[in-house]
């Protein structure tokens, strides 16, 4: 028998700490290969329920991108944002910034379900809202990215952080920005994932105020391009359906391009806090707006990297969390 003297044991011991030290770290590490072998086909299964949904519904891109979004703003991308209401369980989808609002739910309920007749069990809900994301940007004309996934999905929601984390389209830029950097993400993050706005819709409601009285001023918003207020003012008439639709780019409504960008230029920015991106004074966004208006393949690389880095706020990892085999409740509920 060979007896360890207490320094080799010291040695050995440190070893094995720093090896267990080692695998929890690269556990809490997102992959791009992640499913390789327990789901190789994953991203073509995502990518074909996602391409047969546009095909009704142009808008259910951009509507996948902000799923993915106001997920991973609250409490970290952990699909927190899919469960519903249950008798513990307060659901995101009640939150203001979400109610009758976030859409496209179905169309993660559908991805899973292919997911589960091929793969049971394996890819989570967190992971199919990043793919989905990737996947309808790239499906309208936008960048594609290796998409790091091994995300755990939540068994829990936090209503109350998603009516506060989450940006508002009434808020200063000064705010957006301190929400930004609340989960790590910069000022070329925002002005890049504000670049989503080249496609998808906004309701009357959400910039209502600046048509007609901004800021209690009893006169629009000063920064509203004159003959885009006129075709806003039309489409949203004042005391009218706060539920009608505008679209976020009017150039290219349903194309992801660097239009969006040229239009805060021409202030023909939608929402406020689109438009505060370009116009207020002395912000370091400004030439940010001004680079990506310029040149689209800036744009489609920093958009890329600062989704890679919104994927990368608070993931459940290791045994953290679980993998629901319903995206819409907690395992066992």
């Amino acid at each position: 028998m060979v007896l360890l003297s207490s320094f080799s044991f010291a040695v050995a011991s440190s070893i094995l700490v720093a090896v267990l030290v080692l695998v929890h770290e690269s556990n809490a590490q997102l992959s791009s290969t992640f499913y390789s072998t327990t789901c190789p086909n994953v991203s073509s299964i995502v990518t074909g329920v996602v391409q047969q949904a546009l095909q009704s519904d142009p808008r259910i891109g951009a509507s996948l991108v902000r799923l993915h979004f106001h997920d991973c703003f609250v409490n970290g991308c952990d699909a927190s944002i899919l469960i519903d209401n249950n008798g513990t369980i307060q659901s995101e989808k009640d939150a203001a910034p979400n109610t009758n609002s976030a859409r496209g739910f179905n169309v993660v309920d559908n991805i899973k379900t292919a997911l589960e007749n091929s793969c049971p069990g394996v890819v989570s809900c967190a992971d199919i809202l990043a793919i989905a994301a990737e996947v309808s940007v790239s499906l309208s004309g936008g960048p594609s990215w290796s998409v790091q996934l091994g995300r755990r999905d939540s068994k829990t929601a936090n209503q109350a952080g998603a009516n506060t984390s989450i940006p508002s389209p009434f808020e200063s830029l000064t705010s957006i920005t301190a929400k930004f950097s609340a989960v790590g993400l910069t000022s070329t993050d925002l002005v890049s994932l504000s670049g989503a706005h080249t496609f998808g819709r906004a309701q009357c409601r959400l910039f209502s105020n600046r048509l007609y009285n901004f800021n209690n001023t009893g006169n629009p918003d000063p920064t509203l391009n004159s003959t885009y207020l006129t075709t806003l003012q039309q489409i949203c008439p004042q005391n009218g359906s706060g539920t009608a639709l505008a679209n976020l780019d009017p150039t290219t409504p349903n194309a992801f391009d660097n239009n969006y960008f040229s239009n805060l230029q021409n202030n023909q920015g939608l929402l406020q806090s689109d438009q505060e991106l370009f116009s207020t004074p002395g912000a370091s966004t400004i030439s940010i707006v001004t680079t990506f208006a310029s040149n689209q393949s800036a744009f489609f690389q920093n958009f890329a990297q600062s989704m890679i880095n919104m994927g990368n706020i608070g993931p459940l990892t290791g045994s953290n969390g679980e993998i629901r085999l319903d995206c819409k409740k907690v395992n066992g509920s």
